[in-house]
């Protein structure tokens, strides 16, 4: 996202912010589309919310929401797999 962003701060504002929308909002939409047809509805979603968030704030609160969520996620998976076997 760092080089995303650095290569949008040559932009003017207008244009940064139209196309932050445009690309935003179309990864979201694919996503939600994907998530009732085959495709990776989730991963476009996220990707979608992470570009939006470069601009937008509630984009950026949902995105911190979701990693901290997936944060938890894998810490939990990370304690299951790391018990030992009983026996």
């Amino acid at each position: 996202m760092d080089k995303i962003q650095k290569i949008l701060s040559n932009l003017p504002h207008p244009v940064r912010w139209v196309l932050v929308m445009l690309v935003g909002f179309t990864l979201l939409a694919l996503g939600l589309i994907m998530m009732v047809t085959p495709g990776p509805g989730l991963l476009f979603i996220f990707f979608g919310l992470s570009i939006l968030a470069l601009e937008i704030e509630w984009a950026r609160e949902l995105n911190k929401q979701g990693m901290q969520g997936l944060e938890k996620i894998v810490a939990k998976l990370k304690q299951i797999f790391k018990r030992k076997p009983k026996g």
